[in-house]
């Protein structure tokens, strides 16, 4: 339980996982890897960033959104495998950043769930390779979304 010790200790409290809000599974493994699916801003069911980055939010709330996502994406993580010493890898993250058209700071908006697994993980398993997307819209208005492939 060294992850759980590490979450205690950066004092970090997962929320609840989220139900799919459409037909999806929220995690699905493939031989060594699992696949969680895009999750958003919402922590423990209350809505938390809404809007578009550059317009209604902020580059922080930006990174501030996609922090919560990743705690979401441990959530799930740690509901599907049940021990996060498992994972061996962060293998890869995709963020979704809605934003006005002249925004272009998606990867340091992105960046806010790439600290957070480093933080938890450390260098060797938590670094990994990523791409950060501006989109025009997010499924029920969240400013960001964000996938993530691990190994175990």
């Amino acid at each position: 339980m060294r992850i759980e010790k590490k979450l205690k200790d950066l004092n970090i409290e997962l929320p609840n996982t989220a139900n799919p809000v459409a037909s999806y599974l929220p995690c699905i493994q493939t031989g060594n890897f699992i696949f969680i699916s895009g999750q958003g801003t919402a922590y423990n069911g209350i809505r938390k960033f809404i809007g578009k980055v550059g317009k209604e939010r902020t580059k922080n709330e930006g990174y501030q959104a996609a922090y919560i996502c990743g705690l979401n994406l441990l959530a799930q993580l740690k509901k599907f495998i049940g021990d996060l010493d498992k994972i061996k890898k962060i293998v890869n993250i995709k963020g979704f950043v809605a934003c006005s058209d002249d925004f272009y700071e998606q990867p340091k908006v992105i960046n806010g769930v790439s600290d957070l697994m480093i933080k938890v993980f450390g260098e060797d398993v938590g670094s990994h390779s990523r791409c950060a997307i501006g989109v025009n819209v997010l499924p029920n208005n969240i400013t960001v979304e964000v996938e993530m492939v691990v190994e175990i």
